[in-house]
């Protein structure tokens, strides 16, 4: 027996591992066999090498329904196969160095590398630290107060990130609504709290982050966008508390009488988790300053290390009732962890092959922007979607707080930065894949005993829930 778990701890790594080198070989043929394409010096990434991107987004949709005990078993090798492929294709393929000296397929991968380490830091700190936090709930859920609840997390999201309110408050929502919980409450919670709520700060949301460091001022999201972010968030509250009116009070679980109470409240334990979280939050801050206030800027970020350091301790202090009566486990972030790395790094090519031909696409409209970011943010992760956009709209200039300053004192300038940010933000939630929160909080659901839908099957609901409000918002603030 001990034999047996000693084979079943080291069987997975072996597979990464004999995937990611079959993953490696294929790429270094298929570079062999159809060589990189340059057009005046520039290269051209033809549309096949999406297929990768495709076939992964393909399997996490379809795999689990064919499936579901080889997918969960296997979902790293189909991950690491088709990154590494891409990968190995870009180091190859595009390895040479043009006449600066620079090779586009080592610095794209160099810097896809470098943001994936900074987002699953920050998932992956924010959710570890957070599992040291208990946020006990007293009182029996009813529609007004898990609609307050959603309420609280939507400005927390601005505090602390759509990631942090998402992972901080997630399981406390499923407490509070056990015997009654269902599917649609999760998927309200990741549109409300993981997405359209966290619009008002740079912290918010990635993209909106990433727009601060390209220039964007601060307090630009809160001055321009409160007037769309209240109308969405409010007309999703409005749809949550009359959904969940019509749930009921459902089947009672086994609970303290004290639990059980019409007396509604909140208490937090864990304060070393809690001061965690402050501390991960503004470590992404640690970089920025160094670039703006003293001209350093590193290769690699030294945020994700403090954010990881941060988390590791806080996990080794933090109280294991605390652990225990989250039921927390590594798996959430393990799997989005093993599969994002394949997601970013087969999304090159989609980005790369965007940027080279949305300019042709004529795109001048605030409305072109809000749709055209909408929809690929659901498909392509919303972050890097909102600078490819944004670059669209600053055609040849580069994206820096003097280019920022003349875009928005252009006369469309304000308006076409409004429409690429809450497409980025708002359409993110239209996926699990569009905004790195979703699938994190997909997979504590699940692990909760939730029968998420699909992959296929939130979009589904996306399209009939939260669609029809973008589509007002757009009517309303955009058009």
């Amino acid at each position: 027996m001990a034999d047996h778990g000693h084979k079943k701890q080291f069987e997975g790594p072996l597979c990464w591992a004999a995937s990611t080198i079959a993953g490696a070989l294929v790429g270094f043929l298929v570079a062999k066999l159809a060589p990189a394409v340059y057009e005046a010096g520039h290269p051209i990434v033809p549309l096949w090498l999406v297929a990768p991107f495709a076939l992964l987004l393909l399997s996490i949709a379809v795999m689990p329904f064919i499936s579901t005990h080889f997918w969960h078993h296997h979902f790293p090798d189909i991950s690491f196969f088709l990154g590494a492929l891409v990968a190995v294709y870009y180091m190859v393929a595009y390895g040479a160095a043009d006449a600066t000296g620079h090779s586009y397929g080592l610095h794209t991968l160099g810097h896809t590398l470098i943001e994936y380490y900074s987002f699953i830091a920050l998932i992956g700190s924010l959710y570890v630290a957070s599992g040291g936090v208990v946020i006990d709930t007293r009182g029996r859920a009813t529609p007004s107060w898990n609609t307050g609840l959603l309420a609280i997390g939507a400005v927390l999201a601005n505090v602390i990130g759509t990631t942090g309110a998402s992972v901080l408050l997630i399981r406390p929502f499923i407490r509070s609504n056990r015997g009654r919980i269902r599917p649609l409450h999760v998927v309200f919670f990741i549109f409300i709290i993981s997405n359209c709520g966290g619009a008002l700060t740079p912290i918010g949301d990635p993209p909106l982050f990433l727009g601060y460091l390209k220039g964007v001022p601060f307090a630009w999201t809160l001055v321009n966008l409160w007037k769309p972010w209240l109308l969405v968030v409010g007309i999703l509250l409005a749809m949550f508390y009359v959904y969940d009116r019509r749930v009921g009070p459902g089947t009672p679980p086994e609970i303290p009488d004290d639990a059980s109470t019409h007396h509604h409240g909140l208490r937090i334990r864990g304060a070393t988790g809690v001061a965690a979280l402050a501390v991960i939050v503004a470590a992404i801050f640690i970089d920025p300053l160094l670039s703006r206030r003293f001209g350093v800027s590193l290769a690699v970020p030294i945020g994700p290390v403090v954010q990881i350091a941060v988390a590791i301790a806080a996990y080794i202090i933090a109280d294991k009732a605390n652990h225990a009566a989250n039921g927390f486990s590594l798996f959430p972030v393990k799997e989005v962890g093993l599969l994002f790395v394949g997601i970013f790094l087969t999304m090159m090519p989609a980005l790369s092959y965007l940027s080279h031909h949305a300019p042709a696409w004529n795109i001048t409209s605030p409305t072109a922007y809000y749709f055209l970011t909408g929809v690929l943010s659901a498909g392509l992760d919303n972050a890097p979607t909102y600078l490819s956009f944004l670059q669209v709209a600053f055609g040849d200039q580069a994206i820096n707080p003097e280019s920022v300053a003349a875009f928005l004192a252009m006369p469309q300038g304000p308006q076409i930065l409004e429409a690429v940010s809450l497409g980025a933000v708002f359409f993110g939630a239209m996926s699990y894949i569009g905004n790195g929160p979703n699938f994190m909080v997909r997979s504590i659901a699940q692990a909760s005993e939730v029968r998420m839908p699909s992959f296929f099957g939130y979009i589904g609901l996306a399209c009939a829930i939260l669609l029809p409000v973008l589509v007002v918002a757009w009517a309303v603030f955009i058009r």
